[in-house]
């Protein structure tokens, strides 16, 4: 499939076109740094958001050494000031420290949304305040606690040192609402099929401030962990969903869509990216066909 015909097909099914009065929402990647393939999955993430014109995306790369960044992107650190949100995916070396404490102002002053997914939560155990913004990440039994939800939905906080370390099981899965009037849920099924993906478990950190808003039963812990959940750090709103491994997990409709309402809510506090008739259903995930080479 040519990169047009994926361009007008994310335009079509993923976002209701945005009137020409409404300000487009800047938003910068963080990428350059990944045990993933960060160069497949940017383009990807950029191309679903900015499709329908709600978004205005750049891409900042913060490449090891020698390596060169991809064509077209701004320098890294980018200007925060420019942007009403920061979606990472990134995990890595540590950010400049001058960077870091501008992100975290910002962030805590309701000035920048933030919004991370899958394996940007594998960094920065060192950030205190990044832990506390993430609420749970990719760390030891000794970190943190851990949160999940029992079969009745009520939480369960597992405390640290105890239990397990962080992990993950690979495999299509169901994502179930626990908060379904929340703005970037709403609408959506109370059930719905994701597409093959790691499903990351016995994830640690402070849980402070979590909102839970949807969970997946993982088979390997039997439990219901948490799949996509908000934070609350000082004024600023904060997304943070483990899905998205790779670029087959990311054409989910669902995982898109997630991503486009967390974004948008994240920058502004409303959603009015609207649930795509091809969403996926409890019984059937919705995805987009692969690229051709």
């Amino acid at each position: 499939m040519k990169a047009h015909f994926v361009a007008v097909a994310l335009a079509a099914c993923l976002v209701t076109p945005v009137a020409a009065a409404d300000a487009k929402i800047r938003v910068v990647v963080i990428d350059g740094q990944n045990n993933h393939k960060w160069r497949e999955t940017t383009p990807f993430l950029k191309k679903a958001l900015e499709q329908g014109g709600r978004f205005a995306v750049d891409v900042s790369s913060n490449v090891k050494g020698a390596e060169k960044a991809p064509e077209g992107t701004v320098p890294f650190p980018p200007d925060l000031s420019k942007y009403d949100a920061v979606v990472s995916n990134y995990n890595g070396a540590a950010w400049p420290a001058e960077f870091q404490k501008d992100f975290e102002h910002r962030v805590r002053d309701g000035k920048l949304g933030f919004v991370l997914f899958h394996a940007a939560n594998n960094c920065f155990a060192g950030w205190p305040e990044f832990n506390k913004m993430i609420g749970l990440g990719w760390r030891d039994a000794k970190f943190g606690d851990r949160l999940y939800l029992d079969g009745d939905g009520k939480e369960v906080r597992v405390p640290k040192g105890e239990g397990k370390n962080t992990g993950e099981t690979n495999h299509p899965y169901a994502i179930v609402l626990r908060d379904a009037n929340h703005p970037i849920t709403k609408g959506m099924p109370k059930e719905w099929m994701h597409a093959k993906d790691q499903l990351m478990h016995n994830l640690r950190g402070p849980a402070e401030n979590v909102k839970v808003l949807a969970t997946a039963f993982c088979p390997a812990t039997k439990a219901n962990e948490p799949i996509v959940w908000t934070v609350d750090y000082g004024k600023g709103r904060i997304v943070h969903t483990p899905m998205g491994h790779d670029v087959f997990a990311m054409s989910c409709v669902g995982f898109v869509t997630t991503m486009q309402r967390a974004v948008e809510w994240s920058a502004t506090g409303n959603v009015t990216v609207a649930i795509p008739e091809n969403f996926p259903t409890a019984d059937k995930a919705s995805q987009f066909p692969a690229e051709k080479k």
